[in-house]
């Protein structure tokens, strides 16, 4: 998928659950353990929720033990851009779709090998493509 996403609002709130909304178009979060993808161990491809690309596949899943869908890296090197997010008194570095711009999660440097990466991702940004 090579295409930009481009919506308004009021064409993306009709779409989107107001959860949905709220995390991706609005930077939220989702409270920890309440997501649907946290603890899901099915295989297949975590897809962006509101373009359908592409971002994660579930072998690359883990329990991080932080209460959100947790991987080590996305498909591929252009799947999910990042950016710095000072918001909240904190800095970390957002991570969000580079098709729609749907802010997805956060990425830190406390993951696992190969890449010591942990991508912190918002169930509600997600979509489960399952294996067949």
């Amino acid at each position: 998928m090579t295409d930009k996403t481009d919506k308004t609002d009021a064409e993306w709130k009709t779409e989107l659950s107001d959860e949905e909304f709220y995390i991706t178009r609005q930077k939220g979060t989702e409270r920890a353990f309440t997501g649907k993808y946290w603890d899901c161990k099915e295989t297949g491809m975590y897809q962006c929720k509101c373009c359908g690309a592409d971002l994660f596949d579930a072998d690359t899943k883990y329990d991080s033990g932080s209460g959100w869908p947790s991987f080590y890296a996305p498909v591929s090197k252009d799947a999910v851009a990042t950016e710095e997010d000072r918001s909240h008194g904190m800095h970390r570095v957002e991570v969000h779709c580079p098709h729609c711009g749907a802010h997805l999660g956060h990425v830190f440097p406390d993951g696992p090998q190969p890449t010591g990466l942990r991508y912190c991702i918002n169930s509600a940004s997600l979509d489960l493509k399952k294996k067949a």
